[in-house]
């Protein structure tokens, strides 16, 4: 049988990695798009904007970023854990 305190030390350790994957997804997902867009219009002929007229681009402003809460530890999860010399 598994340490239950090993355990949920492995999932603080992995939602930690995730917390930091999704922050940096935040912070790049609006490079993304801003570059896509740019791609997109580049290959669009001219003819078709000389048609249709100018189109106005929608922009959905990013979510602020919160600083991630410090996980919450069982009860004496301290006096258990390895100690690193």
């Amino acid at each position: 049988m598994k340490n239950v305190y090993e355990v949920l030390r492995q999932k603080e350790i992995e939602l930690t990695r995730l917390e930091k994957e999704v922050e940096a997804l935040r912070l790049v997902a609006p490079l993304l798009s801003e570059e896509k867009e740019m791609n997109s219009d580049m290959v669009k002929p001219a003819l078709a904007t000389a048609v249709n007229g100018p189109q106005q681009t929608i922009r959905i402003p990013a979510p602020p970023v919160v600083p991630a809460a410090q996980p919450v530890r069982a009860a004496g999860w301290d006096e258990t854990a390895k100690r690193w010399p």
